[in-house]
């Protein structure tokens, strides 16, 4: 076995540009990477076709341990990726996660292009395994703060991704989608400063098509032409943002009965509104 006991272990160290390099703690893998079928292997949840396995060469780094690289260029569709070490005949065997140094993802301002914006970052799942979360966006628009009050939210973001950011922002409105009735929106202008933007979304409007139970509107940013952007927040190191960033509910006076409105990140850290009935006050 050319593993040795236990599945390997690897470090990730993350570049400012989205590339990842893993180093693995493998006994006896150094050695058995002068096969040239050593890879790291990366599987795509729910990938039935050959855009779902993504190989990448595993080389001795010179300490005993080897290495893979995924450049930024590597093209890694959205979605969550398992990651495995291959070796010879041996099944792929999933990694363990070690030290993880992602500190050039906080607070990342990519600079200035077209191409798509390439997003890795990796984390433990559940079981102890390492996996890594995707996204590939272009144009992105990243939220940013986010202020609320019972009248409504005021929030901050930023455009990448496009050529000329002023123009493309120029009477552009964040518009809300109804999750279960998609023709249904509601707009709010933009006001901008070079890449950077600002609306205020009014929660009466919102709630206006709520008939009780649970809505959910999904943000995006349109310009007066071409296709909008989904408002997400992926320019940093947490994988998962839904249980992290919370945000409390506002109590709005809606049409139909008392209710409670709050932001929230789904799980793809996209940013989207919540309405649900307010509870009865505790006596």
């Amino acid at each position: 076995m050319a593993f040795g006991m236990g599945n390997p272990t690897a470090d990730c160290i993350a570049d400012s540009a989205g590339g990842l390099t893993f180093d693995l703690d493998a006994p006896g893998l150094s050695e058995a990477c002068a096969q040239w079928s050593a890879a790291l292997v990366l599987r795509r949840r729910g990938g039935d076709d050959e855009s779902g396995e993504v190989r990448l060469p595993l080389t001795p780094n010179g300490d005993g341990r080897v290495r893979a690289v995924l450049p930024s260029t590597v093209a890694l569709p959205e979605g969550r990726w398992d990651v495995h070490a291959a070796c010879g005949e041996d099944a792929p065997r999933r990694l363990v996660p070690g030290l993880a140094d992602l500190r050039s993802l906080v607070d990342r301002r990519p600079g200035p292009s077209t191409s798509p914006l390439a997003v890795r970052i990796p984390y433990a799942t559940k079981h102890g395994n390492l996996s890594l979360r995707s996204w590939l966006r272009s144009p992105h628009a990243e939220a940013g703060d986010l202020l609320l009050d019972p009248s409504g939210l005021t929030g901050h973001g930023t455009l990448y991704r496009v050529g000329d950011p002023e123009a493309w922002l120029k009477d552009a409105v964040v518009e809300a989608r109804l999750r279960r009735d998609s023709d249904v929106m509601r707009t709010a202008p933009v006001t901008a400063d070079g890449p950077d933007f600002t609306f205020t979304l009014p929660f009466a409007g919102l709630c206006e098509e709520w008939q009780g139970g649970l809505d959910v509107w999904d943000l995006w940013l349109r310009p007066a032409e071409g296709a909008a952007a989904r408002l997400a927040r992926i320019l940093d190191d947490v994988a998962d943002k839904k249980q992290i960033f919370t945000y409390p509910a506002q109590e709005v006076d809606a049409t139909y009965a008392p209710a409670r409105v709050s932001p929230y990140y789904t799980v793809d850290n996209d940013l989207s509104v919540r309405i649900d009935e307010r509870p009865p006050t505790a006596r």
